[in-house]
């Protein structure tokens, strides 16, 4: 007989067939379920919700400190992202190159250590030298206000300065008007996306080739989100293995008719010219250049942990090894 879960997560492409019913998971009946913002899917998951969803990276490495951690995770990663592009500064701030963000005031989305917070503080770091201690940080919403996220665990950073924004305030609309210097954000602040602030400017402007330079120099392509299971099901036979399984089907079904669509030259997709960009991310990521399981990710994943303790997020340094289910450490 099959088993009754109730999976959450955002429709990104490589879960679709998921969502869909073209990809089923062997033994069990789901119900799949999204919300408008990936957080409420990680709140709806550490409240109880589901039994199995999308949680974003820092979300999961958090409650590995809690006494008795209540997920256990699958090296699958619905959401991944190059971050270059995501810290934004204000053009009046005197911010011109990464060393210029020492003592500056950073805001930052959602929560510190936030999953594209820890990758970019982290690459910062590593390539220009960047302490966190040495700025002061507001978090909140980009474009709308949002709550502190009460609902998770929030380490107390020894040395670090940070706030969240007064009620109905924006980072978008504090750094417009220079009451942040610069902003780390998933979101684009809109009045940069319009075109209609004269204020906002990407820190990496050709971030593009930034990114691109990072994964040749690397080879990482840095993941958001993970895929956690609550940890009383992790003993029932086979099941972390047949939910792995049927991500990656998923996952692979979406490549390949990417892959098929090229013969055509993507006719079917919107942007001009994306048969070319589509190659020549080919040429650079591989031919399976969103890969699940545990070899193929482990240098990203452990560069993740380093950057989550050194930032003081994690009590310790931990490893893939001790990140994911332990049935699943050969994939």
């Amino acid at each position: 007989m099959n088993i009754d879960l109730r999976l959450g997560s955002s429709v990104h492409e490589p879960v679709e067939p998921l969502f869909d019913g073209r990809v089923t998971i062997d033994g069990v009946d789901a119900v799949f379920e999204t919300v408008p913002l990936a957080s409420d899917v990680f709140r709806n998951m550490i409240e109880g919700r589901y039994d199995i969803a999308e949680l974003g990276l820092t979300y999961y490495t958090r409650l590995l400190d809690v006494p008795d951690p209540p997920f256990v995770a699958l090296p699958v990663f619905p959401a991944r992202n190059f971050r270059h592009s995501a810290m934004f500064i204000n053009v009046d701030a005197g911010i011109e190159k990464p060393e210029d963000l020492v003592g500056k005031t950073i805001g930052e989305f959602g929560l510190y250590g936030c999953d594209p917070g820890v990758w970019l503080k982290g690459i910062l770091a590593d390539d220009y030298g960047f302490r966190p201690d040495s700025n002061r940080w507001v978090t909140g919403g980009t474009d709308f206000a949002i709550r502190e996220f009460d609902w998770l665990p929030r380490p107390e950073v020894e040395g670090v300065d940070v706030r969240h924004a007064a009620d109905g305030q924006t980072l978008g609309a504090m750094l417009e008007a220079g009451e942040i210097d610069a902003l780390l954000s998933v979101d684009v602040p809109q009045s940069f996306l319009d075109g209609t602030s004269k204020k906002i400017a990407r820190l990496f402007p050709d971030y593009e080739r930034v990114e691109r330079a990072y994964y040749r120099r690397t080879g990482i392509f840095p993941q958001m989100h993970v895929v956690a299971v609550r940890k009383e099901l992790a003993g029932r036979t086979g099941l972390l293995r047949a939910v792995f399984e049927a991500f990656v089907a998923a996952k692979d079904l979406v490549q390949s008719e990417y892959l098929e669509a090229a013969r055509k030259q993507h006719m079917e997709v919107i942007t001009p010219w994306f048969s070319s960009l589509f190659a020549e991310n080919r040429e650079l990521l591989g031919e399976d250049w969103w890969p699940y399981g545990v070899r193929a990710n482990r240098k990203a994943v452990d560069t993740f942990l380093r950057y989550h303790y050194e930032q003081g997020l994690s009590k310790r340094r931990l490893t893939s090894d001790e990140f994911f289910a332990a049935s699943l450490l050969d994939t």
